[in-house]
């Protein structure tokens, strides 16, 4: 790698807005991995902890309210609206409407659910304002209690593991991973 490369990557990975803008795009990626990776960074020194967790929170809920905003686009597509049939029609908005902090909150802990619900609440029309507090409400919660046990973790690795430390990591964010899948999958096994 050219030496004028390096010290910029270098520079870049020391600067508090790069790191940020690094983190909120990992979060658009998989943000649980971004959590937990994130944490470990913090943990070993590079990144700030306010830098982290200010990052961690827009990147989710921006994330959060680009799927709602996807279920606004689709309802007005033509197409989209005809392939939607539900019982009760127009009632089935105000039923999102009145459900939006349960729906936010049990989709935020529960895997795979946020896609699906995120964007029926943008398509049946949810109140947006409203939406946002219980994205940024469940995001507070999860959000933090997952990068607390990811220092904790990450602390342990460092103690235990040494320079096999990132090893370990990618084990942890592999585990939650398969975790949450095993999840869901059982989850839509209860459902049929």
């Amino acid at each position: 790698m050219p030496a004028s490369l390096t010290a910029f990557l270098a520079t870049a990975g020391a600067s508090p807005i790069m790191q940020a803008l690094a983190i909120i795009v990992g979060t658009f990626i998989l943000e649980d991995a971004a959590t937990i990776l994130t944490a470990m960074q913090v943990r070993t020194g590079h990144v700030a902890l306010w830098v982290a967790l200010v990052a961690l929170y827009i990147g989710i809920v921006v994330g959060d309210m680009g799927l709602y905003g996807m279920g606004r686009l689709a309802a007005l597509w033509p197409p989209a609206r005809r392939w939607i049939t539900l019982p009760g029609g127009a009632r089935e908005g105000k039923w999102f409407d009145r459900n939006v902090f349960r729906i936010v909150f049990i989709s935020r802990f529960v895997p795979g659910a946020r896609l699906p619900l995120y964007t029926a609440c943008g398509f049946f029309h949810a109140r947006f304002g409203l939406f946002c507090v219980a994205a940024i409400a469940a995001t507070l919660i999860w959000t933090t209690m997952l990068f607390l046990v990811s220092l904790q973790v990450g602390q342990f690795l460092i103690d235990h593991l040494g320079t096999w430390k990132w090893a370990g990591m990618g084990g942890f964010v592999l585990t939650i991973l398969l975790i949450s899948r095993m999840i869901a999958r059982l989850q839509g096994n209860e459902t049929r």
